[in-house]
């Protein structure tokens, strides 16, 4: 005999009423006499919003993407709106992604929007996520939405909301939100859709951004681009419909675009996974880079708001560049050029997360500029614009490829983050120089950061769990030094609480609470352990410094730390 446990037979009776369709309702049977492991996976609990929305494996039930759970999310954004907006007429907008059921689930979202009154802008195609930030602003909406789940497995899709100022949403929105949703039902979901509230963009939106993000990532001169060799891979990913024609409409004109790439797919055909932190995506790109002696090269992830960069070392040898390593000489980049221009006046900014380098403090210091650093995900760092709406917003990034241009886009951005990385290139080429020298010069001049990202996936209930014990077991055991240094400095922010490991005092954290754990120690290393809040993955992000006086001592001293970081892996058994 089969068991179920009574709550999740609660729930999955509630599948099998005339709310559901008879498909659903004979897949659903299925399951209980077939699969009811699977049956329990897919009920147990509801799919939550995390750092990037809701994101979760494509399926029947309450955890799990799908028609009814998109559908209750959006009816209860509706009522929310309606409530918030009550005397305006409510205008979304809605973009998707290449993955599988993306434009179904992006026309059922729009479905029931309109069943509830509310004017919807869909993308008659698929296009990347900051464009989606641009055309909410630049249509004066109050919410918009994307159908995404970034660079997860094929078998994931999410649902991003954003909100009036381009931001994903922060609090308190957010649990607002889920407490309007969470007082649903799904019988009270309209699904009817008013196709006279719908209207469909597409090319009109495309002109303007790229227009935006030219003039937002442009800084060398014609002459430069003409001499520079790109190679580029969307990964078959949303960023062909944008960054080719925006190359070329910067002056770009050796562009060489991985073919076998180009067609928006899915399944992701030739990759393991459409992740451009992962070596292995770009290795058609690199493979292309060699036979076209390129200059660069740059791939992006499926809904293209990050992306992965390689560039010619010191010996003339593509090299895979970390997020750490782009976002720092990114964000010099536009702090020099802003200095040039006499628009440094000390009201400026540029944002990064607490799990990023350490560099983008020295950056800040040297320029004389304003750090904020805010919990990991862009709608942080989008939030940061719209609470000091007195200081100007330079650009900044966090460690997971992501960066943002100004704040004409309030998420992480690679149509403009990829011409910039061009123009960089380009730049440091006509001047005798190279992307990856002018990198090594700013670890002279700031201090050689180095990190590195470990993450362990634990999947599934159980998983859950045992990530869930390993920061318990983290809290109530902390460490007191890691490879032979001692920890001054432990940051929880579950707690809000700092600790002067030293001096013994307790300080406040001034950031929203968040399951992060942060141990500084005497020798200048970071080591922040974070479980993920769109994979089911724990991630240990390690950080180490030291000084690196001239060019040609680089290499010595990256081994050097390289051997400091895999020594701390070894103490913390992750190795």
């Amino acid at each position: 005999m089969i068991y179920i446990k009574p709550e999740i037979l609660k729930r999955v009776n509630t599948w099998l009423t005339p709310s559901f369709d008879k498909d659903t309702q004979s897949q659903i049977k299925e399951l209980i006499a077939s699969n009811p492991k699977e049956l329990e996976e897919s009920f147990y609990k509801d799919l939550e919003f995390g750092t990037g929305g809701m994101r979760g494996i494509m399926g029947l039930g309450t955890n799990r993407i799908n028609k009814y759970t998109l559908g209750k999310n959006t009816q209860g954004l509706s009522n929310y709106l309606k409530k918030v907006f009550s005397k305006e007429a409510i205008k979304v907008a809605i973009a998707y992604d290449c993955r599988h059921n993306s434009k179904t689930f992006g026309k059922v979202v729009a479905d029931v929007f309109s069943a509830n009154g509310i004017k919807v802008y869909l993308f008659e195609d698929l296009r990347p996520t900051p464009e989606l930030s641009f055309a909410l602003k630049h249509l004066h909406c109050h919410c918009g939405i994307v159908l995404t789940a970034s660079h997860n497995p094929p078998e994931y899709n999410g649902y991003k909301v954003y909100w009036q100022d381009g931001g994903q949403l922060v609090p308190p929105q957010d649990a607002e939100i889920i407490d309007e949703i969470n007082s649903l039902d799904y019988s009270q979901v309209k699904f009817k859709a008013n196709n006279d509230l719908i209207q469909y963009i597409g090319k009109d939106i495309d002109d303007v951004f790229i227009k935006a993000s030219i003039e937002k990532g442009s800084f060398t001169t014609q002459e430069s681009r003409d001499d520079l060799k790109i190679v580029f891979t969307s990964l078959h990913g949303t960023s062909i419909t944008t960054i080719p024609d925006t190359l070329q409409r910067a002056g770009y004109k050796n562009v060489h675009i991985v073919e076998e790439q180009a067609e928006p797919n899915g399944d992701f055909p030739t990759v393991d996974s459409p992740n451009p932190e992962e070596p292995e995506a770009l290795k058609m790109a690199l493979d292309l880079a060699e036979k076209t002696n390129a200059d660069i090269v740059i791939g992006t992830d499926p809904d293209s708001d990050r992306l992965g960069i390689a560039i010619r070392d010191l010996e003339g040898n593509m090299k895979l560049l970390n997020g750490n390593q782009t976002m720092v000489v990114m964000t010099e980049f536009l702090l020099n050029n802003w200095k040039k221009a006499g628009k440094l006046k000390g009201r400026e900014f540029i944002g990064s997360t607490i799990v990023s380098t350490p560099m983008m403090q020295a950056l800040a210091d040297g320029y004389n500029t304003e750090l904020k650093i805010g919990l990991t995900g862009f709608k942080w760092i989008a939030k940061m614009i719209k609470d000091f709406p007195e200081l100007d917003f330079v650009g900044g990034g966090e460690e997971s490829f992501g960066f943002m241009v100004g704040d004409f886009v309030r998420d992480k951005d690679a149509v403009t983050s990829t011409l910039l990385a061009c123009e960089i290139a380009a730049d440091a080429k006509s001047k005798g120089s190279s992307f990856y020298k002018k990198l090594i010069e700013l670890y002279v001049e700031f201090g050689f950061y180095k990190e590195r990202l470990i993450s362990l996936t634990k999947k599934g209930i159980e998983g859950a769990k045992e990530i869930k014990q390993m920061m318990v077991d983290a809290r109530e055991n902390p460490l007191k030094e890691v490879n032979g240094s001692r920890v001054v400095r432990i940051e929880d922010y579950q707690l809000s609480i700092a600790k002067d490991m030293v001096n013994k005092k307790e300080e406040k954290i001034d950031i929203p609470k968040s399951n992060v754990l942060i141990y500084y120690t005497e020798d200048n290393s970071k080591i922040a352990l974070r479980p993920s809040g769109t994979e089911p993955k724990i991630k240990f992000y390690i950080s180490v410094k030291t000084k690196l006086d001239n060019v040609s001592d680089f290499e010595k001293k990256e081994q050097l730390l390289e051997s400091r970081i895999d020594a701390i892996l070894k103490d913390m058994n992750l190795n």
